[in-house]
């Protein structure tokens, strides 16, 4: 299909029409180095999607939030709750490593995060590093990161609100805290239920969705220190259609539970110590079927800044459990993962590096030794050239080497990925981005149908360009993103499924005095499924609002598929269609 880019062309030009306004360039990151940074100076992509952002879009998961991102292609098995594939910069839906506040979130039984159980209501912003990153966190991150960081008070709060929409959607939150000098405390929670649309093409049953979520967090100071706790939980029941197409359904949830000791040590060095628990676990509710994974770990980081570079070094532990019932067999797997790291940060005068290095001690597959090393300049007041190399490795997951089809001889997946980037930003309203990309993947896993095994019988090859453009204004946003990619199988000369080679983003967000519009369009290439099915590009749009009543209410509204487009992102599974949602919400501070 052919992509607007005449009209986005022309929205760029509109934004000398607008006043300067401080820029996002201040925002404090955390994903891209493990420590605290501003995201201007990331030496590699950061894409931050902030709380303000979340409010206004009315999304229902993390997978609305993420696929108007340049570069993330998203593939979903029908409507709320469904299964849902992430592709990051045209790498397989298990090489992107997903958190919750630094805590993994990917199982040891299926690989991909589930982001469909994810409300946005508990989120205070989400960080997505565009790049290899297994030098910092280890196996999964070969396309990139992407962390969640629940929400926190920054005061004494209370807010609550009531929402309802199409397919016979309800919803209801709840979130307060408050926060002072000795420590804080905060309950968010959210519930969601909707009836569904029929999910499948060549059936008419429909197929409902249901979310109870809750995030706890809790911090005390103590001296020097601060002792934290966090807990993030999902759970509900997800309606689908099995291969035969009859009505099943299964119960799920998701559970990260992290506590956390901070200490600064002396003026320049501090100290990091984490202790988190996670589960997954879904449940059949037609058969005795289910797939369970476990996991404790201990991280521990402790980082010492000096006069140019701030050096950060330390170990990581996993003891994980999964297991798995599927037609009446099944697996129990217990695995542990020891790694040790180190990483410097060199800043001096425009000049800034970053160098890190992993070794992981895997106890199914040895060791490993992953690594990212980058380097930034400022050429002069506007342009920034930046360029990065990495290696990364993702573990096969106890179902590729033990469910159906598995394979217990199975080798890790290897990446060597290599970007470029340069950013023109003259002065703090425009950015210009343009961002070059190859990952080179080998092993890849894939199932082969001599055998009817998971074999490493293929590589992939990916190559992509992005070009990016924003403008913020006091009253007026504007962020615009065209990607051209290949993702191929090297192997068989062949594209890899789900991922489109062109995409075109676009989001507009306006201020009427207290009142806020937004807009935000995707345009998608076509892409192949199994079978050689090829699916049809297609372009979305949603428009969202919010209507502010009075100092303490609010009136939001989203319609979702404004165009009322027909299109799949997997074959025979329907998305939806245009629809509406509105939400009455109640803020006290």
């Amino acid at each position: 299909m052919k992509l607007p880019l005449l009209v986005v062309t022309a929205i760029f030009l509109s934004g000398s029409l607008f006043a300067a306004d401080p820029s996002p360039a201040d925002t404090i990151i955390v994903t891209a180095t493990r420590t605290e940074i501003p995201l201007r100076d990331a030496t590699v992509p950061v894409t931050v999607i902030t709380r303000e952002d979340i409010e206004l879009s009315l999304a229902s998961d993390l997978s609305e939030l993420l696929r108007y991102e340049a570069g993330i292609d998203i593939g979903r098995n029908g409507g709320a709750g469904q299964a849902t594939s992430l592709f990051l910069r045209g790498t397989e839906s298990n090489h992107t490593l997903v958190m919750i506040d630094g805590v993994r979130m990917n199982p040891g039984t299926i690989g991909g995060a589930a982001i469909q159980n994810i409300a946005p209501e508990l989120i205070e912003r989400v960080e997505i590093v565009k790049g290899a990153r297994s030098a910092l966190f280890g196996t999964d991150a070969i396309g990139g990161v992407i962390n969640i960081i629940t929400r926190r008070s920054q005061r004494r709060y209370f807010e609550g609100g009531v929402g309802a929409g199409s397919f016979d959607s309800r919803s209801g939150q709840l979130s307060g805290g408050n926060r002072s000098d000795d420590g804080e405390f905060g309950v968010s929670l959210d519930w969601q239920d909707t009836a569904g649309y029929a999910p499948r093409t060549d059936s008419d049953i429909e197929r409902g969705f249901d979310n109870l979520s809750a995030n706890v967090y809790g911090a005390r100071r103590l001296g020097s220190s601060e002792l934290s706790l966090r807990h993030w939980r999902a759970e509900g029941n997800v309606e689908y259609l099995d291969f035969f197409l009859a009505p099943v359904d299964q119960d799920y949830k998701n559970t990260v539970t992290a506590i956390g000791l901070d200490t600064n040590i002396s003026g320049s060095g501090s100290s990091k110590l984490v202790f988190s628990f996670m589960q997954d676990e879904v449940e059949q509710q037609q058969s005795p079927d289910y797939v369970e994974s476990e996991r404790y770990s201990l991280d521990w980081q402790y980082s010492h800044a000096f006069e140019y570079h701030t050096v950060t070094a330390g170990v990581y532990a996993v003891a994980e459990d999964a297991s798995s019932l599927s037609f009446g067999s099944g697996f129990d797997e217990d695995t542990d993962v020891r790694a040790v790291f180190v990483q410097d940060q060199v800043a001096i005068g425009r000049h800034k590096a970053f160098a890190a290095v992993r070794l992981t001690d895997h106890d199914a597959f040895g060791d490993h030794t992953t690594w990212n090393a980058e380097y930034a300049v400022e050429l002069n007041d506007a342009w920034t050239l930046r360029a990065g190399l990495g290696h990364a490795f993702r573990a096969p997951d106890a179902t590729d080497r033990f469910g159906f089809g598995g394979n217990p001889n199975l080798e890790p997946e290897t990446a060597d990925e290599m970007q470029i980037g340069v950013v023109y930003a003259p002065g703090r309203r425009h950015r210009i981005d343009f961002e070059l990309y190859s990952n080179d993947i080998d092993d890849l896993i894939e199932f082969d149908l001599q055998t009817f095994t998971l074999r490493n019988i293929d590589k992939a090859e990916i190559r992509g360009a992005q070009l990016g453009y924003e403008y913020r204004s006091e009253d007026f946003s504007l962020r615009a993103d065209f990607v051209k990619q290949s993702a191929d199988n090297a192997s068989t000369d062949s594209r890899l499924l789900r991922r489109a080679e062109e995409s075109a983003t676009l989001a507009y967000t306006q201020n009427i005095g207290e009142h806020r519009f937004g807009l935000t369009v995707l345009a998608s290439g076509d892409r192949e499924d199994f079978g050689g099915v090829k699916l049809a590009g297609y372009v979305l749009a949603n428009v969202t609002g919010q209507l502010q009543l009075g100092e303490q209410w609010q009136l939001n509204a989203r319609i979702e598929n404004l165009f009322d487009t027909d299109y799949q992102t997997a074959e025979n599974y329907r998305m939806q269609e245009r629809s509406g949602f509105v939400e009455l919400k109640f803020r006290w501070r």
